[in-house]
């Protein structure tokens, strides 16, 4: 599961490894579409059964294994569900160094300290691509 949105925030929403924990984290309470759409949650799904927040620090920086490779992000929401036949999914809301967010189950994301350099590389990577060649 994955699904990037973009233009989350009114300044963009982007962050450096220095400015992440100025992000705001949706947190208390399951996420509405109402809240996506006043872009204070990142996601809200319906029909699953048995919707729970998840007890953790946020915001919270991750690496994110997605298809392109692992990239830099930082959780600001983080839900579990239980799908159609029962199966539980933890998923996160995520935001990108570039500003952009995406969905992410938590089980394709790593938990690091943002003083993680391979985390720190990736966030400078991001915002400045040709950091990423030099």
């Amino acid at each position: 599961m994955s699904e990037e949105i973009t233009d989350f925030g009114e300044d963009g929403g982007g962050y450096d490894a220095e400015d992440w924990a100025r992000l705001t984290p949706f947190t208390g309470r399951i996420a509405t579409l109402d809240d996506v759409q006043a872009k204070v949650a990142v996601f809200a799904l319906n029909d699953t059964a048995d919707p729970r927040v998840i007890a953790m620090d946020l915001p919270q920086p991750v690496i994110w294994w997605e298809e392109g490779g692992e990239q830099a992000a930082v959780a600001v929401q983080a839900e579990s569900h239980l799908g159609p036949e029962g199966d539980e999914m933890d998923v996160l809301g995520l935001i990108l160094p570039d500003g952009g967010a995406a969905v992410a189950l938590l089980e394709d994301c790593d938990l690091v300290d943002a003083a993680d350099p391979v985390w720190r590389k990736l966030v400078e990577d991001a915002i400045d691509p040709g950091a990423a060649t030099d």
